[in-house]
């Protein structure tokens, strides 16, 4: 295999930086011919409801900052972990056999990863769905 000259690298013909360089060149075209077309060519009208939040028809009324509890968010985050893990074991499960003993032992190295990664979730207390407990209160029928 030898290198390619430099008539090579510049044939219209053999992919390489010509082709790259065009098709750049063809793509900033167009998206420039498309923010002028757009910025030119469209309505620019101003006012209070073209201003105004749209919410599927609805007019927003009160504070936008609705308050969700923290469970709901942990929710959130847990099923996109385990959801890249599902892809990952299983996309695994369907090479197993070509990849054979060193893919297995990858695999386990990641969900022994990912349980440890539980466990802590687990000792640090995410996975607590209601409010803390408190501690006893001392009681006058009950001695403390």
């Amino acid at each position: 295999m030898h290198p390619a000259g430099t008539a090579a690298t510049l044939s219209p013909w053999e992919p390489g930086l010509l082709a790259m360089l065009t098709y750049g060149a063809m793509v900033a075209a167009l998206i420039g011919i498309l923010l002028f077309c757009c910025s030119h060519l469209g309505h620019k009208k101003t006012g209070h409801e073209k201003e105004r939040a749209y919410e599927s028809g609805i007019i927003p009324t009160g504070a936008a900052l609705l308050h969700k509890p923290a469970a709901f968010y942990l929710v959130a985050v847990f099923f996109l972990i385990f959801d890249v893990e599902a892809a990952f074991v299983f996309s695994w499960a369907v090479s197993f056999y070509s990849l054979g003993w060193a893919g297995w032992m990858h695999m386990t190295f990641f969900i022994v990863l990912l349980l440890f990664g539980l466990f802590y979730v687990w000792k640090k207390g995410g996975l607590a769905w209601g409010t803390p407990a408190s501690p006893p209160t001392c009681n006058s029928k009950i001695s403390c």
